[in-house]
Parts: C-alpha cells; sequence; structure tokens
C-alpha cells in the first residue's frame, strides 16, 4: 500500500510540477509579447533574463520541497559576479539549462530555431535577447556582442543532449566565438543518478525516484589561439573528467 501512495506521489510531483512550469512561461510569454516591441533592449534584456532566472529557480524548489528530487547547484553561484565567459556544460537532460539559467542573473543562452518559436519559450526568449543557434555565422556575431553587456553565455558544447556517454563530439562554435570574443570558457559538469529527460525520454514518462542533481565548476580555459586544438582539448577534458570523478557512477559506466 505504501509503495502504491509513494508511486503516486511521485507521479504528481513530476506532473503538477511540469504544469508550474508551463503556467509560469505562459503567463510570462503574455506579458513579453507587449513588452518586447515596447522596451529598449537596455531595459528588455535585463528584465527578461532576470524573470527567466526567478521562474526557474521557483519550479527546483517546488521539486526540491517534494524531497523526491535534489539539486546541489550552489557552485553555479560563484560565477555570478564573474567577467564575462562562455559557460560549457556537458548536456545529460532537458533540464540542464533550467538549472545553470536558474543560479545566473545575466546569462545568454544559445537556442534551436524551434524553441526560438515555442509558445511557452519564445516570447521570453527574445526579450531575454536569447541567441538562435542558426545561421551559425549571425549567432557567433550575436553572441560576441552580447559580452559587451557584461553577460555570461550558456553554449552546450556538444550542441545536443548526450548520446555517447560520457560526451558527444562537440561543435566548433564554442571554440570560434571564444577566440573572437577573447573570453574564457568556464567547463561545468552536470551529473546524475538518473536517465530523466535524456535523449529519447518522453516528457511524461516517470524515472525511479527520488533523483539527484549534481553541478560542479571544471576547469576554465584561456581564449584559445588555435581553435581546433582547443576543441580537441575540451572533448578530452570533458570525457576524462566524466568517467573518473562522477558523484554517482564508478568509472566505465556512464
Amino acid at each position: 500500500m505504501m509503495r502504491h501512495l509513494l508511486n503516486a506521489y511521485d507521479y504528481a510531483v513530476l506532473y503538477l510540477g511540469l504544469f508550474w512550469l508551463g503556467i509560469q512561461c505562459l503567463g510570462w510569454t503574455l506579458i513579453a509579447v507587449i513588452l518586447y516591441p515596447l522596451l529598449p533592449q537596455r531595459w528588455g534584456r535585463p528584465l527578461g533574463r532576470r524573470v527567466i532566472m526567478a521562474a526557474f529557480r521557483a519550479y527546483l524548489g517546488s521539486l526540491s520541497l517534494s524531497r523526491r528530487c535534489r539539486f546541489d547547484l550552489t557552485a553555479l553561484d560563484t560565477l555570478r559576479d564573474a567577467p564575462p565567459l562562455i559557460i560549457a556544460p556537458n548536456h545529460p537532460c532537458l533540464l540542464d539549462a533550467v538549472m545553470v539559467i536558474s543560479r545566473l542573473p545575466n546569462v545568454a543562452c544559445v537556442l534551436k530555431a524551434n524553441l526560438m518559436n515555442n509558445v511557452f519559450l519564445g516570447a521570453g526568449a527574445r526579450l531575454a535577447r536569447y541567441i538562435r543557434s542558426d545561421p551559425v555565422r549571425n549567432m557567433v556575431h550575436l553572441a560576441v556582442e552580447d559580452f559587451q553587456y557584461g553577460s555570461h553565455l550558456l553554449l552546450f558544447p556538444e550542441g545536443t543532449r548526450t548520446t555517447h556517454d560520457p560526451v558527444n563530439a562537440l561543435k566548433g562554435s564554442i571554440g570560434l566565438i571564444a577566440q573572437q570574443a577573447q573570453v574564457p570558457v568556464q567547463t561545468v559538469l552536470i551529473e546524475t543518478d538518473t536517465r530523466y529527460l535524456s535523449k529519447g525520454w518522453t516528457l511524461f514518462r516517470k524515472p525511479p525516484m527520488p533523483i539527484t542533481y549534481r553541478v560542479r565548476l571544471g576547469k576554465r580555459f584561456d581564449p584559445p589561439q588555435n581553435t581546433q586544438q582547443f576543441m580537441t582539448e575540451l572533448h578530452d577534458y570533458l570525457a576524462n573528467e566524466l568517467v573518473k570523478s562522477s558523484a554517482f557512477r564508478p568509472p566505465g559506466t556512464l
């Protein structure tokens, strides 16, 4: 009986959490649609980013209160007052961007076109001046320009969620942006004991619970002079660090 009650509680935690996040995003969309053409960039950008941070923090906080989801994100707080840099996490699941953005008030995020046009996320992302991932040349230009506002750039080097453990092949755009903007690349290591919302995991499929996420800061790379060499070093570092230092999985089981 207790097992069935706990299972029902787990479903309630996940589904009510998603409903709560959807309500927040949809409500902000209705406001952002109005504000986007009215506010100049210097006001719309910081407002949009802080509202998204607050909404994502509220969502993760509600999951934490359930005691069925645990998030250790405090390492990200040391980046709040850091100078402009690229934040480069591995990408095990859909919650990765939510976790990072929930702790940083001035971060631009590179998003795929379908997310920029999404009814729940699109208007808020445009107000916050998030950056479309294509075309690549325009993405690089906008990313370099955004650093003038003292911001951080959240860019997943894999380009998509991890499908080849411990890390996919990396996209070269992160090296190009770092070189052109002459900003460092801060690696972020996201570790978890679940496959929830990984590539191929449907949104409403319940994982075994409780689930745990831990974020820790990795190596900070100087702006590269040779982008090809940098991409090789970045891939090797992420792969080796995730294998040897995972908090949840022994070596060889990622």
